[in-house]
């Protein structure tokens, strides 16, 4: 190639006019344009608290969650409180499981003391939830009641649900997330909570939740017996459509939030139901996707705190409003950092 055809071809490449890379200059830049935020008020903590223990038990699928005593499930809720942290959802883990799940509407079960030790403790600066479920305290794992055939019966599970939403707001909870995806579960627990004169209890609906293998280590947290899956009341992975009707029904049946479950693989049904649904919504960054990001960090594969927060703004950016994750506190500690 001669010299001439080289300053030709130099002269043929034209300047950008456009820099999209101008907005992304300096840390100031980026931080005054950023599209989605995060504030530690979003972010909801789960905890487990388990009967009949001495000191924290590590849950060994899900490194640095535990379950706690009655003593430390206190201490932590303060700490949650102190980091700006929006709610706690707790769930219970009983001594003795039967099969139909007994110790959920105990009112002196663990689920119900723990409510109470926490609402005296932080109930002014925290809005405290409760699990809704049947799992933690069946002795076959399953989130309803067994027909004889093998099958969670529907209706039968309705009714205590009903029970159980009614000790938990006798207990002081603020709000109650039935999670285990029965057949007009939202109707039964609201008007279950009008009649007992808990009208300012909200629910918060599990109202996409799948039947993910991200769930797995969960079961450990919650100790939990099931054996087989729950693919007959928990949604289909492959379906999107069947969520959205979901979301209609419950939003008909009184859901005052809505949620999506798990949320990383699930972004696109958030995305969804964001966009049509008229009450806040809710995504849940389960176990199992929480356990990937903590083992790939431990292997020096990634950067933990980076990979922390970009999952959450992940689900924030496809329509969060509220993210229930088990690094809350963690989070809300880095985000004051910045």
């Amino acid at each position: 190639m001669s010299a001439d055809s080289s300053r030709d071809h130099s002269r043929s490449v034209e300047t950008p006019v456009v820099r999209p890379r101008r907005l992304r200059t300096t840390p100031a830049v980026r931080r005054l344009v950023a599209e989605t935020r995060l504030h530690p008020a979003e972010l909801i903590l789960p905890l487990f608290v388990r009967e009949g223990v001495s000191a924290p038990v590590p849950i060994s699928a899900m490194p640095g969650v535990v379950q706690h005593t009655r003593d430390t499930l206190r201490k932590a809720a303060v700490e949650a409180a102190e980091a700006g942290v929006g709610g706690l959802m707790l769930f219970g883990i009983p001594a003795v499981q039967d099969a139909t799940g007994s110790e959920g509407t105990n009112p002196d079960g663990i689920l119900q003391q723990a409510i109470r030790d926490v609402v005296a403790e932080v109930g002014d600066q925290v809005v405290i939830m409760s699990d809704l479920c049947l799992d933690e305290y069946t002795d076959h794992g399953h989130c309803g009641v067994l027909a004889a055939d093998g099958s969670v019966d529907n209706d039968a599970t309705l009714e205590r649900y009903a029970e159980m939403a009614v000790v938990q707001a006798d207990a002081g909870v603020h709000m109650v997330g039935p999670s285990g995806m029965m057949d007009g579960q939202i109707a039964v627990v609201r008007t279950a909570l009008d009649a007992a004169g808990h009208q300012d209890v909200a629910v918060l609906a599990y109202t996409a939740k799948y039947a993910s293998a991200f769930f797995g280590p969960f079961r450990e947290a919650v100790g939990s017996s099931l054996k087989g899956d729950r693919k007959s009341y928990q949604q289909d992975p492959a379906n999107a459509r069947e969520a959205l009707r979901e979301l209609e029904l419950d939003l008909a049946e009184g859901a005052d939030l809505v949620m999506v479950k798990p949320a990383m693989a699930y972004l696109d049904i958030l995305r969804q139901v964001a966009d049509l649904s008229p009450v806040p919504v809710a995504a849940y960054q389960v176990s199992g996707e929480y356990s990937m990001v903590e083992a790939a960090a431990a292997n020096g594969w990634i950067d933990r705190e980076r990979a922390i927060m970009e999952t959450l703004t992940s689900i924030r950016r496809a329509g969060a409003n509220q993210v229930l994750t088990y690094w809350a506190v963690e989070a809300a500690e880095l985000l004051r950092r910045r």
